[in-house]
């Protein structure tokens, strides 16, 4: 069970509190050895339940280096006038976790983003145990730290272009290796993970069945859609991602964000972006996105178009927009 962390922040200054009360009180008969060997209150997990569907939006970005680097994300607040609360980046498997870049966001007011992309083994041999202990002692090492992070785990996997996509592995298998994992994160204690059921957007692909890769409920905390305006896709939010939130919710009533998104740089831009901000202000169980600031099949940063730039720093600086996520209650 997640426990509340405002409890856990109160045990910790009564603990102390006792300890110097005991320690200082002339009746005391306690020896100095007994006082010094007095063990710490221990750590209560980090209850995460605050944060799946909090009262603004989150404001989130994918640059190269960050989070374990800052200065990426530094540079992007100053350059659209907003600090993001969300970053993402991408980890292979077999990566360690990156305990530096989670606690970097977290010190910025900010949740880490984990994309995991397991290119070099089959979902098969996940569910199976073969990675047990690699994926034991990267729960540890989250649980250890116990700051608030989400989990994106073979995202876009209703596409074929990825190992683990449509060609090389089935619905039952993708389920299976993602409960397996939560699993074992669960066994280990590692409740400060937020899960997020990535698929791409179904508009751009060869149309399957979202349903049977969906884990269930009690696997699942987001849904994280993925998908772009590029020149030949819909410019408008309900074309672009309508359908495929449409078919969501025919089987997950779980909050949604738009884990990755851009638009292509051109004369589009401006109104995409504005398309992508109207979207999610007016939709309530849409909670935020993550911009995908990078140069990749296309130039999705939006330094390279000034147009699109000046209006999505217009529309970040509203307040639904970004918030410290270590104070949400």
């Amino acid at each position: 069970m997640r426990m509340y962390r405002a409890i856990a922040a109160l045990l910790v200054p009564l603990a102390a509190v006792a300890v110097a009360v005991t320690a200082c009180s002339p009746g005391s008969s306690a020896s100095p050895r007994t006082r010094a060997s007095a063990a710490p209150a221990p750590q209560l997990p980090y209850d995460v339940r605050p944060l799946l569907k909090p009262q603004k939006k989150y404001f989130g970005v994918s640059r190269p280096k960050a989070p374990n680097s800052m200065e990426p994300v530094t540079d992007y607040a100053r350059m659209v006038g907003k600090r993001p609360n969300l970053i993402a980046y991408y980890a292979a498997w077999g990566d360690g976790f990156d305990a530096t870049g989670v606690r970097n966001a977290w010190n910025t007011g900010a949740l880490t983003v984990v994309s995991w992309e397991p290119q070099n083994i089959s979902l098969t041999k996940i569910a199976d145990g073969a990675s047990d202990d690699y994926i034991k002692k990267y729960a540890k090492a989250a649980s250890g730290l116990n700051i608030p992070f989400v989990i994106s785990f073979a995202d876009e996997m209703n596409g074929d272009w990825e190992k683990w996509g449509t060609t090389e592995t089935t619905p039952k298998e993708y389920v299976r290796a993602w409960r397996h994992i939560h699993d074992v994160f669960e066994d280990v204690g590692a409740s400060n993970a937020i899960w997020a059921w990535s698929p791409n957007i179904i508009n751009p692909v060869g149309h399957q069945n979202l349903k049977p890769y969906y884990p269930g409920g009690n696997y699942v905390d987001w849904v994280g859609l993925i998908g772009y305006f590029t020149d030949w896709d819909p410019h408008t939010f309900e074309g672009l991602f309508g359908p495929t939130e449409s078919e969501v919710r025919r089987f997950s009533r779980k909050p949604m964000l738009l884990l990755e998104t851009g638009a292509m740089p051109g004369k589009h831009r401006a109104g995409d972006v504005r398309a992508l901000f109207e979207g999610i202000t007016a939709a309530p169980d849409i909670i935020g996105f993550a911009w995908f600031d990078h140069k990749a099949r296309a130039d999705w940063r939006l330094s390279v178009n000034p147009a699109g730039l000046a209006e999505f720093k217009r529309l970040a600086a509203d307040d639904l927009y970004g918030f410290d996520v270590r104070k949400v209650e």
